[in-house]
């Protein structure tokens, strides 16, 4: 007993500081919240929600809130909000994002099937009050989004918190363990896990969740819809850009990645002059920034948003749009999928692989460490080191359609074989969506 009482006050005294921080960088917060509203002044007029003061919601109390923190992960959990909605219809359903670019996505993508929200910043006052005008009946969570004070308040009202495509990297494993108390104690208030993989869940056990409560799910990526009419759209999309020349993207794009691709772009261009470069940024902040690197090393450089005709010479196209990266994979010949040159874990490679496109990608792949080996294993993807490598492995695979066709059908293997985690996840929550 005395052991228990220890870590119960160890995590409360931990839980303390953790807000007693957060109270006084609410300076920072809002010079930060005030920085986003100056580039988009329609986050100003949402500001109150970061504080809890969100519009109360139709039928609070009949909720299903789903949180995903960015556009990935609004764009993975759209499969498992459609199989609610289809299911049970009744519910209203609830999401909320940390980010402006998320919330957007949310809003264009699930437009008159969910209701967007900011998430409060994690105070106790502002998550009572979100929680209060929304009135959820349940609490899902994507991958890796674990708030002290939001799931304790969660469990002192009763609210059921399930991690949903429950990811955990050892790098994040070593940051939770230097507050291994508060961790324990918020992942206490968590109804069950839904690990993408045997190694997530080894890693939530290895923090003490219950081995009861945690499930291998598989990935929801996997379960990912392509938008009606996308392949019909990147056909008439690849005649405008051009049939015979060959076209590479480069996809979620981070800071000094796109000068690597750059560079490597060169040395693809001494051996096929007319090969077009996509590029498209991980954030929107970025795009004109990216354009402009593009512009000073001297290559013809046009964004997708500009209003003007495309001209067959444009030697590198910026994807400046939300949403629209499936149809330029489809486009292309080859993907490279970034935050993975530089130490950012890497992104979602599933969809090129479900397009069947060939797959190349940095060594930092902590964000995905199964899938990808997944792909690797089958060869329908490849890891390189540098520029040196990236150049040479883009140019074998423009050289031999052949083993490009082969590499795409296998990727497209993959992801057929993996799929079914929404299914999966689905039984999970039924004694929670039926009660």
């Amino acid at each position: 007993m005395g052991g228990n009482t220890r870590i119960r006050i160890s995590s409360f005294v931990l839980r303390f500081l953790y807000t007693l921080i957060l109270y006084l960088g609410t300076p920072v917060l809002l010079a930060h919240a005030g920085w986003t509203g100056w580039r988009n002044p329609a986050h100003w007029r949402r500001l109150p929600e970061r504080f809890g003061f969100s519009t109360a919601v139709p039928q609070a109390g009949n909720t299903v809130w789903l949180h995903a923190a960015s556009v990935g992960e609004v764009e993975a959990a759209i499969p498992l909000l459609q199989a609610v909605r289809e299911r049970y219809p009744t519910l209203q359903l609830i999401i909320t994002t940390m980010t402006p670019t998320g919330a957007q996505h949310a809003e264009q993508r699930l437009e008159g099937q969910a209701v967007h929200r900011f998430l409060p910043y994690d105070l106790p006052s502002a998550v009572d009050r979100f929680l209060k005008r929304v009135g959820p009946r349940l609490a899902l969570v994507m991958e890796t989004e674990l708030w002290p004070n939001l799931f304790e308040a969660c469990g002192r009202q009763g609210v059921p918190i399930i991690l949903v495509n429950a990811r955990m990297s050892e790098r994040s494993v070593v940051g939770y363990r230097r507050v291994a108390e508060l961790t324990r104690a918020t992942l206490s208030k968590v109804r069950a896990v839904a690990a993408q993989s045997r190694l997530d869940a080894d890693r939530f056990i290895s923090l003490g969740v219950e081995p009861s409560k945690v499930t291998v799910a598989g990935s929801i990526k996997f379960d990912t819809r392509l938008p009606k009419g996308l392949i019909k759209k990147a056909a008439s999309l690849r005649r405008f850009l051009g049939i015979d020349r060959p076209v590479w993207i480069a996809a979620s794009t981070h800071n000094n990645e796109e000068t690597m691709i750059l560079d490597a772009f060169e040395h693809v261009l001494a051996v096929h002059p007319s090969c077009l470069l996509i590029i498209a940024p991980r954030h929107r902040e970025r795009f004109a920034r990216v354009a402009t690197l593009c512009k000073k090393r001297g290559f013809n450089t046009v964004r997708a948003s500009d209003d003007k005709d495309y001209d067959p010479h444009t030697q590198v196209f910026i994807v400046d749009a939300l949403g629209d990266l499936p149809m330029y994979y489809a486009v292309s010949d080859i993907a490279f999928v970034g935050g993975s040159l530089v130490p950012r874990g890497g992104h979602n490679m599933l969809e090129p692989a479900s397009l069947g496109v060939p797959v190349v990608m940095g060594p930092h792949l902590s964000n995905f460490e199964e899938i990808s080996q997944w792909l690797l294993d089958v060869r329908a993807a490849w890891v390189v080191n540098d520029v040196g490598e990236l150049a040479s492995k883009v140019l074998s695979l423009l050289a031999d359609s052949s083993l490009r066709q082969r590499t795409g059908e296998m990727g497209r293997q993959v992801v057929d074989e993996h799929r079914g985690s929404v299914e999966r996840i689905m039984t999970l929550l039924r004694p929670y969506l039926t009660a």
